[in-house]
């Protein structure tokens, strides 16, 4: 498949701080089941239709796709809990869908911001709160994504899901 993909990347919801609750397991809190609503609702308004997604394995990323609404295979990757931006280009080249013309990455920061900087180094993200998510058009596969410079990757924006 060639042609333009859009990468999107999203960091979870806001979570809760249960105690005694380990890093990984720690849930979403009301406002972060809110945030990530609006940025399912935000996406299909956009018109970002999801073909695949990829999703950290912690409690929090796995409740934030669930309330974004998007109904696309999922496939739930431990390295991107906790990982960097080489980390999260790695999933997506072993994960990935070949066919995949718009893939959801669902994570955490600081892995969710980098990995939208390492494909489109003159890009800016001036900000990444919880629910936010980047938009990327690259030109690459999937399984070739960040192995070497993609000319025509640009970082189209991010957003920040917000009710007023």
């Amino acid at each position: 498949m060639t042609g333009a993909r859009t990468l999107v990347l999203m960091r979870h919801g806001k979570s809760g701080y249960p105690p005694a609750t380990r890093d990984h397991d720690r849930p979403l809190a009301e406002r972060g089941r809110r945030q990530a609503a609006l940025a399912g609702r935000w996406m299909t308004d956009e018109g970002l239709a999801v073909d695949a997604v990829l999703c950290s394995t912690a409690t929090r990323t796995r409740q934030t796709l669930e309330r974004t609404g998007i109904d696309a295979p999922v496939t739930y990757v431990e390295d991107i809990y906790g990982g960097d931006a080489d980390d999260v280009l790695e999933a997506i080249r072993i994960h990935a869908p070949a066919d995949a013309r718009t893939l959801l990455v669902v994570g955490h920061e600081p892995g969710m911001p980098l990995t939208a900087l390492a494909l489109d180094p003159d890009g800016t993200v001036e900000r990444f709160p919880t629910s936010a998510y980047a938009v990327v058009t690259v030109s690459q596969p999937w399984d070739e994504l960040g192995l070497a410079p993609d000319p025509d990757a640009c970082l189209v924006g991010v957003r920040v899901p917000r009710e007023d």
